[in-house]
């Protein structure tokens, strides 16, 4: 199957399929509370909701489809540093025609170059290059790979950071409170050691002798709570802990009112630390023993008012204050019908009033599981789990055009979301997915019956609901079972091993 984009693009003038349409939905969970004589505070009863849908669906399907062609303009992608400050040769495959192939490749189960070489032999991109189709004759992929060489890396994290400000100029008050919400969390990318890659990002170490083979990148992401978009990322090696590259995130982050939730890993001083020279607001969870340290007592269940300064065990960001930050800890009792009670210990910086309960941002946090499931959908759905490249740059180039094919996706989420007016959280990525390629196809064809087509793969989107499990599911422990293979497994690199198996063979 080709993905084609053509007549429309040339009406609208647009650069298309990269975009997704924000729109906030507000939480409401139905939480218990039993009131007690004592100081202490009662256990809080958590149902597990998705947030509440509108009443009734705001846009129609032409205009979800106007927002889905219209939301990346190629005049503003010409406008971004990245490419504004260069020249370019006049070749068949600009940087324009470049970053939608490599999004492409994404979408495709297809990854390879002679995938994409093949599509725009057959016309997939003649609307953004006239007459490519005519004017390739060739179907080797030199010309591709140097154009993927050629495309700055900076003019992907800007495109991406194009796609998050379109996404508050659509419905500006669409916020929490009026803070956007963001969930921070990190995982790895595995990739061979080629080229410069075991310089970047060497092999991470093992308690084995003999060094390891693969590579890894440390990626950390953030998403929108709501809409579960990828707002932006940091790449870096494994020396780098997920806190560093989480800072790089907040003190770069464009918007001016945010609330970033974290698990245990980034309930640190250093990322309150930048958040407070950023402007922001936190809700992180904290381990026990450091929210016993923080509060200086005893915990008991409550809200408490407390001051953090750092240690001198804790690392500090540079050219921030060292100063100390006010806030609250909350230490809340959850329990769940079929789970066991847990004790949650949450630092925030938001002010202790009426207007953020302690019921809401209770609620508000257990919205950070989400981002488990967005890591796993890049890894297992987007295949960016393993990244076949020759070079660095390259991967980091790949792992950001996957990130916006991934936004392309929970677009059109997003859009049937709207039109059948529930939330966007309640649908099935994979079937999503299907979905949205299938449309792809028939829009390349045609454009004439594009906007029935649309109506119709936005309604088969709205029925692709998650299961509703009426049992919970048992745990399952992390352990795979590996089939025997009849070769051994070959430890080091292919090329060392290839140099004794010659010697070997001169021997005998």
């Amino acid at each position: 199957m080709t993905l084609r984009a053509k007549g429309s693009w040339e009406e609208a003038d647009i650069f298309g399929f990269t975009m997704y349409v924000y729109s906030i939905i507000y939480i409401q969970c139905k939480i218990e509370k039993n009131a007690l004589a004592s100081q202490k505070a009662s256990p809080v009863s958590i149902l597990a909701q998705f947030p509440a849908p509108p009443s009734q669906s705001v846009f129609s399907s032409r205009q979800l489809l106007g927002f889905f062609l219209s939301l990346l303009p190629r005049r503003e992608l010409w406008k971004l540093p990245g490419l504004k400050n260069k020249g370019f040769y006049q070749r068949l495959f600009t940087p324009i025609v470049t970053l939608w192939y490599l999004i492409f490749q994404r979408l495709q189960f297809d990854h390879t170059l002679e995938g994409v070489v093949a599509d725009a032999q057959a016309g997939g991109a003649d609307s953004l290059c006239r007459r490519l189709s005519k004017k390739l004759l060739s179907t080797a992929t030199v010309s591709y790979s140097n154009a993927r060489q050629r495309l700055p890396l900076g003019f992907l994290s800007e495109a991406l950071a194009l796609q998050a400000r379109k996404i508050l100029g659509l419905n500006p008050k669409a916020l929490w409170r009026g803070l956007l919400v963001i969930l921070l969390d990190g995982s790895t990318v595995r990739m061979r050691p080629c080229g410069d890659i075991p310089k970047k990002f060497p092999p991470h170490r093992n308690q084995a002798k003999a060094p390891a083979y693969w590579c890894l990148m440390r990626v950390v992401v953030c998403f929108c709570a709501h809409t579960g978009a990828a707002l932006n990322c940091a790449l870096g090696n494994t020396g780098l802990s997920e806190q560093v590259l989480a800072c790089q995130i907040i003190l770069c982050q464009p918007f001016s009112a945010c609330l970033f939730i974290g698990d245990r890993n980034f309930g640190v001083f250093r990322i309150v630390q930048a958040a407070r020279s950023a402007g922001a607001r936190v809700l992180l969870r904290m381990t026990q023993s450091r929210a016993r340290k923080l509060l200086g007592r005893s915990l008991c269940l409550g809200q408490h008012a407390v001051r953090w300064s750092p240690t001198r065990h804790d690392q500090l960001q540079p050219g921030c204050s060292k100063d100390p930050v006010d806030g609250q800890l909350l230490v809340v009792r959850i329990k769940r019908k079929g789970f066991r009670t847990q004790t949650l210990y949450l630092f925030t910086t938001l002010p202790q009033s009426a207007e953020y309960p302690i019921e809401e941002l209770v609620t508000l946090y257990g919205l950070r599981w989400h981002i488990e499931l967005n890591l796993r959908y890049l890894k297992a759905q987007m295949r960016l789990v393993q990244l076949e490249c020759k070079s660095a740059d390259m991967a980091q180039k790949e792992w950001l055009a996957g990130l916006m094919a991934y936004n392309l996706i929970r677009a059109a989420m997003l859009c049937a979301a709207l039109q059948e007016g529930i939330s966007a959280l309640v649908l099935s990525f994979s079937l999503s997915r299907r979905h949205l390629e299938n449309w792809l196809a028939l829009f390349g064809q045609s454009r004439r019956d594009s906007a029935e087509w649309w109506e119709k793969m936005l309604r088969l989107i709205g029925q692709s609901h998650l299961p509703k499990r009426r049992k919970r599911r048992p745990a399952e422990p992390r352990a795979q079972r590996h089939l025997r293979q009849p070769y051994p497994p070959l430890i080091g690199s292919r090329r060392k091993t290839r140099e004794q198996l010659r010697k070997c063979s001169r021997k005998s």
